[in-house]
């Protein structure tokens, strides 16, 4: 179901953008930089959190990591990574393939600043065999995402 509402989310907003697929699993930033041919940096995981009561999405380079710090100075409370049934409960899709794209219910979605030091990044499509190529400022437009600065690069 997750796939089929990202393509349907692709179809209406974005035409011009299509669903790759992989016969190999890109459920890890490492897996997915395999299967679509790119430094694992390009590749746009997804961080599903709950702060307090409100349960957001950012996205960020694949090699960078969440700075708890920032997150709680941005976000005002201490982020918690969604359980495993809680993620597929929420957004629709299953872990690996978590995106800010077709979602189940509205969420809230941010983009770290980590996203711009790429022109094109690979983010999941709703499953562990899926995604898109799409330019950082295309993500955050079509999903209303707020840029916001709380991942560290690591090398």
């Amino acid at each position: 179901m997750s796939l089929e509402s990202v393509r349907a989310f692709f179809a209406e907003k974005a035409p011009d953008i299509s669903v790759i697929e992989s016969p190999i699993s890109s459920a890890t930033v490492a897996l997915a930089a395999e299967a679509y041919g790119v430094e694992p940096g390009r590749i746009a995981k997804t961080l599903s959190l709950r702060i307090g009561e409100r349960v957001i999405l950012i996205v960020a380079a694949g090699t960078s990591r969440m700075d708890n710090k920032k997150v709680k100075t941005q976000f005002g409370g201490k982020p918690k990574m969604l359980g495993l049934e809680e993620v597929a409960e929420i957004t629709g899709h299953e872990v690996g393939g978590v995106c800010p794209f077709g979602l189940k219910a509205p969420l809230p979605v941010y983009c770290d600043v980590s996203l711009k030091a790429f022109d094109v990044v690979v983010p999941a499509a709703g499953s562990t065999h899926s995604a898109v190529r799409i330019t950082p400022e295309r993500m955050a437009e079509l999903t209303a995402a707020e840029w916001i600065d709380v991942c560290e690069i690591r090398p």
